[in-house]
């Protein structure tokens, strides 16, 4: 094998539609489950030499962090699209303009949520109703991680333009390395220095910066493709404000998320430490399961971007349609796996075996909406990769706002029971279920009526 070939750009424009977007997808796939690997480690390390309750605490504080992140979400879909479709053109220098645009704006972001991020962790805890036995914890873990956010920024934003550039290979290798490296300096934090919860902040933020300048290394090898020149970090306003109109609303959508997240958990903390534990437990396998879909789906909007870009239509639906059925086939064996070895699996995290059968109990309950979210995210990747992403952000409000919101709270309230006067937190899972399977029926329709096809940023 030419590992060379490995690293260079690859062009989703030509060849097989199925085997060009399974072949872009399985490094991301990699790469998404390394990335996975940042917070389950943190859990299990943490879970095992700590406790559960500094288990319950890095968790607490992950919906946080996903809100702070919204800025960095919206300049990487917003880079990935300008970036593909200029690649597909072969436009170099609005390519070249539309790069160091986004290394600025990462930079403006990164310092916003490092100002922002520690005034607002502590008080967001209380309104979560966080139990006075893990704030600290998870305000000490959130400080560091904002105060570090550069790193885990850049990271995100420059490996997006990798992708763009049709490069998932760099990308899936910087971050095995800061991967690998995260684990080492958990286990030495932890276990070695008894540092504790903020132990396992400061491996993830150190990795993190390792897998960026990684990354800023590899564009600046890329001259063939396009230029990094001083004059190109000024932000031009056509390039800017695109990245801002293509980026706000898959921003919107990630803050609509997270938001909701938080919502909930202010409800899953009621119920206590236990079950905060067990859905953090959850929420680091169902971590793991949703990465087919957010791989295949980033996948989709590169190669609809790229292939937009060259005014190949007919190619972007034949992928859309094959890419979808491929990408379900894989969730349905992995949930199948789940379902086998789910207390195997969860094992790992704790010791408890209470909390294990109370996780997979819930787990069970998830199961059969996977199927659901591969749909949707492919199907959304397409519509992104044409510059569409008003109809994805829409959809999430609906579902995530308007329906799971008032559902999780409703379906506990009615579970009240003179044995279970606080309800049956299973609910909350249900809640999370029917939030899947009508946003798959929503993008597949809004995916059929095909208004995304007209909202290319340039010409073919």
């Amino acid at each position: 094998m030419n590992l060379k070939k490995l690293f260079l750009p690859v062009d989703m424009t030509v060849g097989d539609p199925v085997r060009q977007i399974v072949t872009f997808t399985i490094p991301m796939l990699l790469g998404n489950i390394a990335q996975q690997l940042y917070n389950t480690v943190d859990s299990i390390i943490v879970g095992r030499y700590v406790g559960d309750n500094a288990l319950a605490a890095v968790g607490s504080a992950g919906p946080i962090v996903n809100l702070m992140l919204v800025l960095f979400m919206g300049i990487s879909v917003g880079a990935n699209i300008m970036v593909s479709q200029y690649f597909g053109a072969r436009a170099r220098e609005e390519l070249s303009k539309t790069v160091g645009c986004c290394i600025t704006l990462t930079a403006i972001a990164s310092v916003i949520i490092m100002i922002i991020g520690p005034l607002l962790s502590r008080p967001m805890l209380k309104m979560l109703n966080t139990p006075e036995s893990i704030i600290d914890w998870c305000t000490s873990y959130l400080t560091i991680i904002f105060l570090g956010i550069l790193g885990g920024g850049f990271y995100n934003i420059l490996s997006g333009v990798l992708r763009g550039l049709g490069d998932s290979f760099s990308a899936l290798v910087y971050l095995l390395v800061a991967t690998f490296l995260n684990i080492v300096l958990d286990w030495v934090f932890v276990a070695k220095f008894n540092m504790g919860v903020p132990g396992v902040a400061w491996a993830t933020i150190l990795a993190q910066f390792v897998s960026a300048g990684l990354c800023l290394w590899r564009l600046t090898q890329m001259t063939d493709l396009f230029d990094m020149k001083k004059e190109y970090l000024i932000p031009e306003k056509q390039y800017s404000g695109s990245l801002i109109h293509l980026g706000i609303p898959s921003g919107v959508t990630q803050a609509i998320f997270s938001m909701s997240m938080i919502v909930v958990q202010s409800l899953t903390n009621t119920f206590g430490e236990q079950f905060i534990a067990a859905n953090v437990i959850v929420m680091r396998i169902d971590g793991f399961v949703m990465l087919p879909a957010f791989s295949f789906g980033s996948a989709m909007t590169t190669y609809a971007g790229q292939n937009i870009g060259a005014g190949k239509m007919d190619r972007v639906t034949e992928g859309a349609k094959k890419g979808t059925i491929v990408a379900m086939c894989v969730s349905a064996v992995l949930t199948a796996l789940i379902l086998l070895f789910g207390k195997n699996i969860m094992g790992i995290f704790t010791k408890t075996q209470d909390l294990i059968d109370l996780s997979y109990r819930m787990m069970q309950i998830l199961a059969v909406g996977y199927i659901a979210v591969e749909v949707s995210q492919c199907l959304q990747g397409i519509m992104r990769g044409a510059g569409d992403t008003m109809t994805p952000m829409w959809i999430s409000i609906i579902t995530s706002v308007a329906l799971r919101l008032p559902l999780a709270y409703l379906l506990v309230a009615l579970s009240k029971t003179a044995s279970a006067p606080q309800g049956n937190p299973a609910m909350i899972f249900v809640s999370l279920l029917i939030n899947w399977t009508l946003g798959a029926v929503m993008t597949l329709v809004m995916y059929r009526v095909g208004k995304w096809k007209g909202k290319a940023i340039i010409g073919g």
